[in-house]
């Protein structure tokens, strides 16, 4: 039922990303989860193969495709069981380029957007705050032009790519007085003196480097400011429909994935003289949740294929994200429950999982905030539109 979203080139792309992981990636993942990094070699490769540059411009080395490669690309990813080796390459290739390339200059879309599709240069997002959150309007990173540079002060939390990244996409207030939104986008290289990352201790995504950043009187260029200065609310709040959509796609990929494992152990697993998979109660559990995550993955793709076309998708990528998220919790919950004592143990992929999983309702803008915006929309009837 999916031939309307996917054509032959499509499957093709996915087999041939499917053999790439396989060969790549996989064999490494346990190492990377153990020492919480993963080795700089692996995004050459991903750069050599094209897979950074999936729906970026031909001009600076990308492949100009369409946003169905992108799903196929958060998919896969899904399935090498690791949420932080999954989380780093899209919030390089999703996060900081996508500012890269819709803000920046064509300087620095010539040198970091090209190197960041080489994966020669990696990237990340700097957004929340320690006293911030979801609520980006409270942030306390400034920026103050001085001459022919900007000084940036504050700091940053949460951070993915935070520690080994080549550089830094950070977004800070430039009109503290008059306009709380007055922000604007700053391209900070990882060496400026100033530039400081520790590494936090998380629950799961234990593969990606997620820190926290703190700049001390960070001198910039002035031309590294990307887009219209004060604008950067605007261009942050525009990308986290797409933020949230990807959350949306690695929710329903990773669900699949657990339901897929759980099968094939249910139907290995022996008691009571049957493989498990005969007993009522856990069939018909599986077929609740089969059903649960069919409908999340086809809600996905419409939502996608309207932001293909260019539908502001506000709303659909909030109850994307917010049920997407939510189902897959469970699913996977239920997913270990199934394994029994297994499920706990960490030689089998459900402890991960389940772990990894658990961040969803609260990355890229918690549950309790998409319901706000969605009741907003629904209830008070706001509307959401682009304003750059």
């Amino acid at each position: 039922m999916y031939d309307s979203f996917f054509t032959e080139e499509h499957n093709l792309f996915r087999e041939g990303l499917q053999d790439f992981l396989h060969k790549e990636v996989a064999p490494h993942i346990d190492k990377w989860e153990e020492e919480g990094r993963i080795d700089k070699s692996i995004w050459k490769k991903f750069g050599e193969m094209g897979y950074f540059g999936i729906n970026y411009p031909e001009a600076y080395g990308g492949l100009d495709l369409d946003i169905f490669y992108t799903v196929i690309f958060l998919e896969e990813l899904q399935k090498v069981n690791s949420g932080g080796f999954a989380a780093a390459m899209w919030a390089h290739a999703y996060l900081a380029m996508t500012h890269l390339n819709a803000e920046g200059t064509e300087a620095i879309k010539q040198s970091y957007l090209r190197d960041s599709i080489n994966g020669d240069k990696i990237g990340c997002l700097c957004i929340s705050e320690p006293f911030g959150g979801s609520d980006v309007g409270a942030m306390r990173t400034t920026a103050v032009l001085d001459g022919e540079h900007y000084v940036i002060n504050g700091s940053k939390t949460f951070i993915t790519n935070g520690v080994y990244s080549d550089y830094l996409v950070v977004i800070a207030k430039m009109d503290i007085e008059d306009n709380p939104k007055s922000m604007g986008v700053f391209l900070i290289d990882r060496d400026t003196p100033g530039v400081s990352a520790s590494k936090l201790d998380k629950l799961g995504w234990r593969a990606s480097d997620t820190g926290e950043i703190a700049f001390d009187n960070v001198q910039i260029p002035a031309a590294h400011l990307m887009g219209e200065s004060g604008k950067g609310f605007y261009y942050v709040m525009q990308h986290f429909a797409l933020e949230r959509l990807i959350m949306g796609v690695n929710a329903h990929a990773r669900a699949e994935y657990a339901i897929a494992y759980t099968k094939k152990y249910m139907s290995e697993r022996i008691a009571f003289g049957k493989s498990i998979d005969k007993f009522q109660a856990l069939r018909h559990r599986i077929a609740e949740m089969e059903c649960d995550v069919d409908m999340i993955k086809t809600y996905n793709y419409r939502v996608a294929k309207e932001l293909q076309k260019g539908t502001y998708i506000v709303k659909e990528a909030c109850m994307s994200k917010l049920n997407s998220t939510k189902i897959a919790d469970e699913v996977i919950t239920n997913c270990l429950q199934f394994l029994g004592g297994y499920g706990y143990m960490e030689e089998y992929p459900l402890a991960r999982m389940f772990r990894d999983s658990r961040l969803g309702p609260i990355g890229g803008g918690t549950s309790e905030i998409l319901k706000e915006i969605i009741a907003k929309i629904v209830i008070d009837k706001k509307e959401y539109r682009s304003t750059v």
